[in-house]
């Protein structure tokens, strides 16, 4: 089965940088979405394209499935979709484990949020010092949310319950 476990994090410091060992731009749209939970994404990344379906089924874990697609037809679609998610991603080795943050541009600018990927929803992590609150499962946090609810556009209230 595929699935994808993975917890996700606000950052309270810049301490992460120390810690990267590579960097890439991702473009992301989504396709679709539907009352059964299900999200299609198209992600490009290093110029290569990802199809992806994605449904979470509990907790951190997400059933994922991903297909490369063509840099032709992936352009194409990506040019259609209107509401894009535009981020600088680091990929950082912190106490063995691998990391990933994500700095979001554009319309969801200023956020970060660091998250990490498991073998089992059991696994041990070692919180590093630059994370600050949890937010697994937190939907608005969600790249689909954030695609149709940027966080240009949050109010008050709804940053102040996080930051």
């Amino acid at each position: 089965m595929n699935l994808e476990i993975e917890r996700r994090f606000l950052i309270k410091n810049n301490s992460w940088r120390t810690y990267i060992i590579n960097q890439v731009k991702i473009i992301q749209g989504y396709l679709s979405s539907n009352n059964d939970g299900w999200i299609v994404r198209l992600r490009s990344e290093n110029k290569e394209f990802k199809l992806t379906l994605k449904k979470h089924i509990m907790n951190s874990t997400s059933l994922e499935f991903e297909h490369t697609i063509d840099s032709n037809e992936g352009n194409q679609i990506l040019s259609h979709i209107k509401n894009k998610i535009v981020k600088q991603r680091f990929y950082l080795k912190v106490n063995e484990q691998n990391w990933i943050v994500d700095i979001f541009q554009d319309s969801n600018a200023p956020l970060e949020i660091a998250e990490i990927e498991l073998d089992s929803e059991y696994e041990k992590i070692i919180i590093p010092d630059f994370i600050s609150k949890e937010i697994t499962g937190i939907k608005i946090f969600s790249n689909y949310q954030l695609s149709i609810n940027p966080f240009s556009s949050w109010g008050d209230e709804d940053i102040n319950k996080f930051f």
